[in-house]
């Protein structure tokens, strides 16, 4: 059994853990009603490993308490659960188990059924709370998502701040709304039918307030990484943290009824163990499966391109479901925008698109220009519901120089090409947050520090990572501004000319999604793929002998070009040129061998007879 962390408080007893392996004495320093009278010192007993305990009466939530080592000032605790204070103040007592739920019969949904809405608390609405994402639920489930994915929300240095640079794991940001608020968001997407994904960092932790270096060896010593020293999961006293982290995680799917994680980076938590960390971290969530009657997904963002994640853990795998597809975006980003500038190089538009639309990987053993190596292994016969495709996220629109948006890069008849292209893929579909209705304004990044030379660091660091990125253009955001976060937000303006019709459209491309047998065969020889000019064009076999194969056309280019279907006869489905109805407005004979499809236009058919 894993011994737990923190502060737990059962009645009016609180026990106090906390892992100091380096340490020679340990003191508990507790501030009763929030420090009326003066606060008590109370000495902690040494256990096994490196940790220190302590059990004290009377004690209420929202009490503050900290660590005090080998004589020290009062410490947070590294497993804190609320930091009314902030991030460099003291822990206060929470209450992790009082929550009444409503979700009892809640089961969750397979990756593989899923329609994934990725969404920044902060920015998504004018609130930037958990209770205001509550109030937008109801747009959500109109438009045919099942599954909200949460950027992160473990505190962080003010109140702005994508989630990155969390200090805190086991505390929910306060500006928020704090524990109590996700888990009433989380409830409130169960009572609706929609499960909820949460973003966690398990490769870093963000530059300020974090104090975990002052308990223990948390960080290794022989590796660097983009963002700083990566976290011990390898060397000496790494089982203890591996226990941290591994913690924290079970602690959102068991105690915040969280149904998926989605791992940030995994290609940077650097383990040559024997057992890597992810490895550990699968079997630990597999055993809360077992014990809790409810399966739990695992999907990793990764940019390896090979197939660790995803191989079962009996096959020395990590036992994840799923992962991230960025070879299928950049394909598709440079299909639509003709933009090649920095990672953007090694895709040359359609042909590596339609590959991705096939192999899902484009790089499984060729030599990557951008890289100088050869990269990638063939993703052999795991099925397209281990992968999850995206025209946009997060990262994609937001490490971009002007965090522009698709919607201020290409036609509005493109934009529905691009969705389409990407909502009827094979694979499982990812919206950002905003792009259902051709949002406009920006996404930012955007941090509120308060140390300067801290604040200093980002905004150089920043501009030194678009040096060889976007050069066309000079407006530089100062991520650290008010003003750049307020920019992020969504406009919310869904009459603007044009946000409507691809509102809708969206909606007939999430229908047919879930109803068309073809969406629902993974197997990856069920598609084929091939490009004729500027098109591509897929074939997706049914699921079932008396489902139906669907045809997808979409001409990416800037003219009108003529295409062959394949052989049989098709039935038009849906024409993105016919956007305020279900009409096909395109061809009037479906069983003919060749069609002009015209600019920026995109099609559906489905078989005339069964397959």
């Amino acid at each position: 059994m894993r011994l737990s962390i923190g502060a737990s408080l059962n009645g009016s007893q609180a026990t106090f853990t906390v892992w100091a392996p380096l340490s020679l004495k340990v003191v508990l320093e507790l501030k009763r009603d929030n420090g009326r009278p003066a606060p008590e010192f109370i000495p902690m007993r040494q256990e096994e490993r490196g940790y220190w305990r302590i059990a004290a009466d009377n004690v209420r939530i929202g009490d503050r308490y900290g660590f005090c080592l080998d004589d020290s000032h009062a410490y947070p605790d590294p497993a804190s659960r609320w930091q009314p204070d902030g991030v460099h103040g003291i822990s206060a007592v929470a209450d992790g188990q009082s929550y009444h739920w409503q979700d009892a019969g809640w089961r969750g949904i397979p990756l593989r059924d899923t329609v994934v809405y990725e969404l920044h608390v902060g920015t998504f609405t004018p609130e930037g709370t958990f209770e205001a994402v509550i109030g937008k639920l109801d747009h959500l489930v109109d438009l045919g998502v099942n599954t909200l994915e949460i950027m992160p929300v473990a505190q962080f240095p003010g109140g702005r701040n994508w989630g990155y640079d969390g200090v805190y794991p086991f505390a929910v940001q306060d500006t928020y709304g704090g524990a109590d608020g996700l888990k009433t968001l989380v409830d409130a997407c169960h009572q609706r039918g929609v499960a909820v994904c949460l973003d966690v960092v398990y490769n870093h932790m963000g530059p300020e307030g974090c104090y975990l270096s002052v308990f223990g060896p948390y960080f290794a010593k022989k590796y660097d990484t983009l963002w700083g020293r990566p976290l011990n999961y390898d060397d000496a006293y790494s089982d203890e943290v591996r226990n941290y982290f591994i913690q924290n995680a079970l602690m959102w799917l068991d105690e915040f009824h969280i149904d998926a994680l989605r791992l940030d980076a995994t290609d940077h938590i650097l383990d040559i163990s024997s057992k890597h960390f992810l490895t550990e971290l699968g079997e630990e969530v597999r055993k809360l499966e077992r014990k809790n009657g409810r399966p739990y997904v695992l999907v990793a963002e990764r940019d390896l391109n090979d197939l660790a994640v995803l191989q079962p853990l009996d096959q020395n795998g990590h036992g994840f479901d799923g992962q991230w597809l960025d070879n299928f975006h950049h394909a598709l980003h440079v299909a639509a925008t003709g933009d090649q500038s920095h990672y953007y190089a090694d895709y040359n538009g359609l042909e590596h698109l339609s590959k991705a639309m096939q192999r899902s990987y484009v790089y499984d053993g060729q030599y990557s220009p951008m890289r100088k190596r050869t990269h990638g292994v063939p993703v052999g016969d795991h099925g397209f519901d281990r992968f999850v495709a995206f025209a946009q996220n997060h990262d994609q629109v937001g490490n971009r120089l002007l965090s522009d948006r698709l919607s201020a890069m290409v036609s509005p008849p493109m934009l529905r090409v691009v969705a389409g292209t990407y909502l009827l893929s094979p694979h499982v579909p990812l919206l950002f947050m905003g792009e259902e209705y051709g949002e406009t304004n920006p996404f930012h990044y955007f941090v509120s520090h308060t140390d300067h030379d801290l604040i200093q660091a980002v905004r150089e660091g920043r501009r030194k990572e678009f040096e060889g990125f976007h050069q066309e253009g000079t407006a530089y955001k100062d991520p650290q501004s008010q003003e750049t976060f307020e920019q992020s937000k969504l406009s919310w303006d869904l009459d603007a000319p044009g946000r409507r019709d691809l509102l809708n459209f969206y909606r007939r491309l999430i229908v047919l999604r879930k109803s068309e047998s073809a969406c629902r065969n993974f197997a990856r020889d069920s598609v084929r793929s091939w490009t004729e000019h500027n098109v591509l064009l897929w074939t997706h076999a049914a699921a079932s002998p008396s489902g139906q194969a669907l045809l997808c056309v979409a001409n990416f280019g800037q003219s009108q070009q003529p295409v062959t279907l394949p052989d049989g006869e098709w039935q038009p489905v849906l024409d993105s040129q016919s956007v305020d109805t279900e009409s096909f407005t395109g061809q009037d004979c479906p069983a003919c061998g060749s069609i002009e499809v015209i600019a920026e236009a995109f099609l559906v058919f489905r078989a005339a007879v069964a397959q």
